[in-house]
Parts: structure tokens; C-alpha cells; sequence
């Protein structure tokens, strides 16, 4: 794969991930109107909890130490004393949602995510689990994954996990660069990621994700090499091969290597020029947005498909309209509305204390919003959108085209009148290609609010 510098340099932008439409930034600031939510809630569960069932995401926040390059809502603590505190005040949060809906929950999917959610002790997420699937059916199809650390996740989370229904896991890999990992506190011996990988197809898990990232500091072509080479040999089934982000005015932490230290621009790109390239040389697949997979995948077949997804916890396979997000700094997903809870385990704590669901904000869709997601996640799942019968089709051709032609222009994608498709070198660029159908970016400053495409 080869671009050129100036179309680099031209996409390198701040743009969004787009696992949501309005991103985050635009979400209204004012505080949350929580009887909305609620009826918004009940309404979406009532037209798709039989049939699709519900999606469940809980954030487990606790980390033992902190990892510089990390962006995700954490608290650093050695202190596992916190574990059974925190445990049941999700709980007490599953139980107001629970009160909320008007029928038993079909639950589709459970993603554990962190922090750390090996932090906690198998027998106290055993016991997370089983009360929250207790009074609930399990959908036919329904998939449950964790984010596990390849230093702290023993056979025992593994087992225990797996005995409550749990055959996905994601190892945060990152890069396997003793240097890299030097400077970003993340320091895990490829020994330790090989012994999590051969355990977890022991006892039965049917898929292995790695998370690794391309652009963080004293990463060169070299290192990147021989990452992939260790990574390859222990073939995991998925591999998101992420673009660091890279934002020091929201994380301090990232302050402790200097922007000199990162690769930029042409040099990151080349970084992942050579990964996907080892990778599909592997016979791994390109699935979109940094994500790749073996052909045997589910996450392969579901884009073969047109049944993949893309939300919270990013591409998945279980298109669910109700995602609930419990825990500090969880996001849900009614489809007609969002709503993120309190960020500090404090706040947290109290509003539950007080009855009271944990929101921070949120964000109620208009017909027109939710069109436009569904041109988003049209691009960002299947490389192709149409607006033939579009609602907002004549929005589309007066403030979105012209932005569509410099897209085709630039070899991205091919454009009709009323369909696109996205092409080979565009899905190097699919930020790019769903932000022109986000008509909120027009409307402020993004510098400050997403990282950069490339």
C-alpha cells in the first residue's frame, strides 16, 4: 500500500471514531433529564427487547498501575478492598434500570471493559455476573467478551469467566517493544501474552482479540516488525491495530514523553502501512476502522453479511438498539437517546446513595440525527451508503456533496448521485469519509476534541 504525503498530510485531521452520532463533545451540557431517559429507555426496550435483546456494557475502572499513553476513564489503586463496594453499587444501578423495564431483559451481549477488569478477583466477578443475569433470558445468539491483561489475567479469571457464559476476550497488547513499553508504563513480556492466549483456547474461549497501537513514542518501522512477527506467530483471531490518540490537554499522563518522541504524519502512516501489510500477508482481513480478523471470524463473516455493528464498545456483531452502560463513566444507547454517567467513583456513589440514576449528560436524537447515524454506520460497517430514499436527502446534496466530490477526486470513493462507495485507499481514511455526513462538525472548534486520523 502506498499513498502519497500530501493526501496524508491533507486527512491527518482531528476527527471522531464515530462510535456514536452526535459525538460526545456535542452532546447537550445541561443537566440530564433523567425522566426522558427513562421513557426513552422503556420505549426502546418494549419495540426490540424479544427480538434483538439488550446489550449490557460495564465499566470496571480500577487499574493497579497507570499507563501513560492510556485515554480511558480510570482509578489507579492497589487498594482491592474497593472491588466489593464498587460491585455493589453496579448492581444497585442494574436494579434501577431493571425497575424501569416493563418485561424480563433478553440479554444479548455483556462487555466487561476498564480499568482493568482483571483487577477484580474471579470469584467477585463471578458473582457480578450471576446477579446480573439473575431474573433475565439469554438471547439464542447472545456473546459475552472482557478486556483482560495479559499480566494479571490468570487461568482462574479465565475459567471463572467462562463458566458464566463469557468466549471472547481482548488482550491489550499495545506494541512489544521493551522501549515502547518503557515509556508508556506498560511494561509485559511476550511470554505473558503467550500464556494468556494458549489458556484462554484451553478452556474453550472461540475468539482472541489483540489491541495494538501504531504512533506511540520510539516506535519505528523496525519495532513495529517485530511486534507483528510475535503477535502473528500467536495467531489471534482479531487484531484492531489503533491509531494512538494522542491528547495531552484531556490526559496528563501523556505529558511524560514529549511530542518529539512520536512518530508523525508520514512516518506513523508508515507504521501502519507495514502492519496491515504483515497482516493480510498473515491471511487476516480487513474488517474497517484499524480492525482486522481471520475469514473464519464471526467479525469477518457479520461484514460479509451486512449484519456488522458499530457502538460504545465499537465494531460488534450484535446489532442491539438498547445498549445500558453501567458503572463510572459508562455511555448507553436507547437509539433515540444517549445518556453518559458520572465520571469519578465519588459521584458515583452518591447519586446512587440518593436514588437517583448516575448521569452526567446526554443527548435526545431528531429524526434527522438518526438518519444521518444511519449514513455513518452505513460507511463505517459496510464501505457504502445510499440516500435514494433518504429523509435528509436534500441536506445531503446541499451541504454535503460538495464535500463528497473532493473525496472522489482525492480516489477515496467512488460517488453517484445518490450512493458512494468507499474505496480500497479510502478505508484508510474512513473517519474522513463518515465526518462528511456529520453535520455537528461544522458547527465549532474539533482540534481540541478528537485525535487524528492518521
Amino acid at each position: 500500500m502506498s499513498l502519497n504525503s500530501e493526501l496524508i498530510r491533507k486527512y491527518n485531521l482531528a476527527v471522531p471514531r464515530y462510535t456514536s452520532y452526535p459525538t460526545v463533545p456535542f452532546w447537550d451540557t445541561a443537566a440530564p433529564d433523567q425522566s426522558r431517559w427513562e421513557q426513552t429507555v422503556q420505549s426502546t426496550f418494549q419495540a426490540t427487547n424479544l427480538e434483538e435483546g439488550i446489550s449490557l456494557y460495564i465499566h470496571l475502572p480500577f487499574c493497579e498501575s497507570l499507563c501513560t499513553y492510556c485515554g480511558c476513564n480510570k482509578r489507579i489503586t492497589k487498594n482491592h478492598n474497593v472491588e466489593p463496594v464498587y460491585l455493589q453499587a453496579v448492581l444497585k444501578e442494574w436494579e434501577m434500570y431493571r425497575q424501569l423495564l416493563p418485561a424480563k431483559p433478553v440479554i444479548r451481549e455483556i462487555h466487561l471493559g476498564g480499568g482493568t477488569p482483571t483487577f477484580f478477583s474471579p470469584e467477585n466477578l463471578t458473582y457480578l455476573i450471576t446477579r446480573i443475569l439473575a431474573g433475565t433470558d439469554l438471547h439464542p445468539n447472545h456473546e459475552f467478551s472482557f478486556e483482560g491483561h495479559p499480566n494479571n489475567t490468570t487461568r482462574e479469571h479465565l475459567q471463572a469467566l467462562y463458566e458464566v457464559g463469557f468466549r471472547r476476550v481482548s488482550y491489550g497488547v499495545q506494541d512489544l517493544s521493551l522501549k515502547v513499553q518503557q515509556a508508556i508504563n506498560r511494561v509485559q513480556p511476550f511470554g505473558n501474552v503467550a500464556y494468556v492466549t494458549e489458556v484462554s483456547r484451553e478452556i474453550g474461549y472461540h475468539s482472541v482479540n489483540f489491541d495494538l497501537i501504531y504512533g506511540l513514542p520510539f516506535q519505528t518501522e523496525e519495532s513495529i516488525k517485530d511486534t507483528f512477527e510475535q503477535v502473528i506467530s500467536l495467531s489471534p483471531d482479531r487484531i484492531a491495530f489503533y491509531s494512538y490518540a494522542h491528547v495531552p490537554w484531556k490526559e496528563k499522563s501523556q505529558r511524560a514523553y514529549s511530542e518529539a518522541d512520536l512518530p508523525q504524519d508520514e512516518e506513523k502512516f508508515a507504521l501502519y502501512a507495514l502492519g496491515e501489510e504483515m497482516l493480510l500477508q498473515a491471511g487476516y482481513l480487513d474488517v474497517g476502522m484499524d480492525h482486522f480478523a481471520k475469514p473464519t471470524d464471526d467479525l469477518y463473516l457479520a461484514k460479509q453479511e451486512n449484519r456488522l455493528h458499530r457502538n460504545f464498545m465499537g465494531y460488534t456483531t450484535n446489532a442491539t438498539k438498547l445498549l445500558i452502560g453501567l458503572g463510572v463513566s459508562s455511555i448507553s444507547d436507547a437509539h433515540y437517546g444517549y445518556m453518559q454517567n458520572v465520571k469519578t467513583v465519588e459521584e458515583y456513589y452518591a447519586l446512587l446513595k440518593q436514588e437517583q440514576l448516575p448521569l452526567l449528560k446526554g443527548y435526545f436524537h431528531t429524526e434527522e440525527d438518526v438518519t444521518l447515524r444511519r449514513h455513518i454506520l452505513d460507511i463505517a460497517c459496510n464501505g457504502t451508503t445510499s440516500w435514494s430514499n433518504s429523509p435528509v436527502k436534500n441536506k445531503i446534496k446541499t451541504e454535503v456533496f460538495d464535500k463528497l466530490l473532493s473525496l472522489q477526486n482525492d480516489g477515496l470513493i467512488e460517488l453517484g448521485s445518490e450512493a458512494l462507495q468507499v474505496t480500497p485507499s479510502g478505508f484508510r481514511f474512513i473517519r474522513n469519509i463518515c465526518s462528511a455526513f456529520d453535520l455537528k462538525m461544522t458547527v465549532t472548534e474539533t482540534e481540541k476534541m478528537f485525535s487524528k486520523a492518521v
